[in-house]
Parts: C-alpha cells; sequence; structure tokens
C-alpha cells in the first residue's frame, strides 16, 4: 500500500511541476504593464481559456498532492 501511494504521489508531483511550468505568469513585467492595455483590447480569448484549464488541473493536482502526503504520513 505504502508503496502504490508513494508512486501516485510522484507521478502527481511530476504533473504538478509540468502544470505549473506551463502557465503564464500573472506579471510579465514592464513589457506587460505597456501591452496590457493592448491585449484587454483586443482580446486574449484562447489564451484566457487554457489559462484556466490549467488553472483547474493545478488546483485538482495540488489537493491530490496533499491527499496523498497525509495518507503516505498515516500509513
Amino acid at each position: 500500500m505504502h508503496t502504490v501511494l508513494l508512486v501516485l504521489l510522484t507521478v502527481v508531483s511530476l504533473g504538478l511541476i509540468a502544470i505549473v511550468l506551463l502557465q503564464s505568469g500573472k506579471s510579465a513585467g514592464l513589457s506587460g504593464a505597456i501591452s496590457g492595455g493592448a491585449e484587454q483590447l483586443f482580446g486574449k480569448q484562447k489564451a484566457r481559456g487554457m489559462d484556466l484549464v490549467l488553472h483547474r488541473i493545478t488546483i485538482v493536482l495540488a489537493v491530490l498532492f496533499f491527499v496523498l502526503s497525509l495518507a503516505i504520513s498515516i500509513v
């Protein structure tokens, strides 16, 4: 049981790392401040939709990570 939980935790951890690295940054520095108005004016719907999906997957993987961590510590 411990080995199965440990393998699942490793897979979830690697997935969480990959999903976090795929997300775009919330602040792009000075270039984001300059072009931020243009992106709002002309829209960025496809990237927004993908960011929303990545955000939800991150939440699910984070919850799984904590649950698996607690389960391993109990076992």
